[in-house]
């Protein structure tokens, strides 16, 4: 069965973690949509609180055709990214025509921006704050809680809602 996940929420919550361990977990197709921002040039523009919503929308249609390819062939496709545009979540369910999952993760300001300190590309604290109001404008999907969570303890949450058993899972 085909299907996709989209793992969204605030800068420092734990999403690129979660969706790395999902994909390794379920043998899925990871996409950044972060890195494919970057990688095309519509990433956040300093002085601006966020990525415009236009240049979201245009992310979207370049891992639609990947992400239509992956699943035609059963492969599982999850999608890690801020989302705080809700056009952008529905162009893409609209736009893949396959079941869908969205989990939104949400942890307090100062978990994300302690989460900040230790990452891999450290954004500025006002970065992760206006991140943090835009995400947390509204919520969509399935909402869960990643604040003194394990790795493990978030995946296990998640994989109980798409009916999986974790008790087997090899982390």
């Amino acid at each position: 069965m085909s299907y996709f996940i989209i793992i969204r929420g605030p800068a420092g919550v734990g999403k690129t973690t979660i969706a790395s361990a999902l994909a390794k977990l379920l043998h899925g197709f990871y996409i950044s949509i972060d890195s494919i921002l970057a990688q095309h040039g519509l990433d956040y523009v300093p002085g601006q609180p966020c990525v415009p919503e236009h240049k979201m929308l245009a992310a979207n249609n370049i891992v639609i055709p990947v992400a239509k390819k992956k699943l035609s062939v059963g492969q599982i496709v999850i999608f890690d990214g801020n989302f705080y545009h809700k056009s952008q979540i529905e162009d893409l369910t609209i736009g893949l025509c396959y079941q869908s999952f969205v989990f939104t993760l949400k942890a307090d300001l100062n978990t994300c921006l302690t989460r900040n300190k230790v990452r891999t590309a450290l954004l500025h604290e006002q970065e992760i704050k206006n991140v943090f109001e835009l995400v947390s404008q509204f919520d969509y999907g399935v909402v869960v809680d990643t604040n003194n969570k394990t790795i493990e303890k978030v995946a296990q949450a998640i994989m109980m809602y798409l009916s999986f058993d974790y008790k087997d899972t090899k982390w």
